[in-house]
């Protein structure tokens, strides 16, 4: 049998609202977000079949957690036997955490010199470098290969990366990959589908 990954990202937080990047930082999930997780786990429950076949794993991170105790209570699955996994965690961005673009963009305007809107990131000050996030993932995805069924629950710049490694993807194309709040994805022999509500994205 094939292995077969769903790879969900929490809900919208009351960060994401104010355009601050979190990083290992955390903020509560909104209204909203705790609306999509539901909806993301209705159709998550459509497509597994019996819960306790399938392993579940979270980022250790608050707004993954709850977003993973929602999904645990849709499933029917017991958020006791959840695994958590700090190399799910978001990608670290250090002295910039907590900050808007335009915050930071005041305060280190060098920073933002030879780069773009999908690889800045890497330039916070203390903050994790792209390989160091590829070298975890890496490994995360290594240690679980004897498993058949698992569903992951991350971030948006780590779930772009990771589903990155997976497709083989250069880091430009990797970092350009979606990261709504209202989808999730299916990894399995080497190809990602894109699950929405509706069932009909793939990519």
């Amino acid at each position: 049998m094939n292995q077969i990954i769903y790879l969900l990202r929490h809900g919208e937080t009351e960060f994401n609202t104010q355009g601050r990047y979190q990083g290992v930082l955390d903020s509560s999930l909104t209204d909203v977000g705790i609306d999509q997780v539901r909806q993301n786990a209705n159709v998550l429950k459509s497509l597994i079949g019996n819960p306790h076949e399938w392993k579940v794993v979270s980022s250790p991170l608050g707004r993954a957690l709850k977003s993973t105790e929602i999904i645990c209570d849709v499933i029917g699955y017991d958020v006791n036997k959840v695994e958590q996994d700090n190399r799910l965690t978001e990608v670290d961005v250090g002295h910039w955490a907590g900050l808007t673009t335009r915050e930071i963009e005041k305060s280190w305007p060098s920073l933002f010199k030879n780069s773009d809107v999908y690889n800045w990131y890497f330039n916070a000050p203390n903050g994790e470098s792209y390989d160091a996030v590829v070298n975890r993932l890496t490994h995360w995805l290594e240690s679980i290969q004897q498993e058949q069924k698992i569903i992951a629950v991350s971030h948006g710049l780590t779930g772009r990366i990771l589903r990155g490694i997976y497709a083989g993807l250069e880091k430009e194309n990797a970092l350009k990959l979606e990261v709504a709040q209202d989808v999730f994805f299916k990894l399995s022999n080497k190809t990602i589908h894109r699950i929405s509500i509706d069932f009909d994205d793939f990519y």
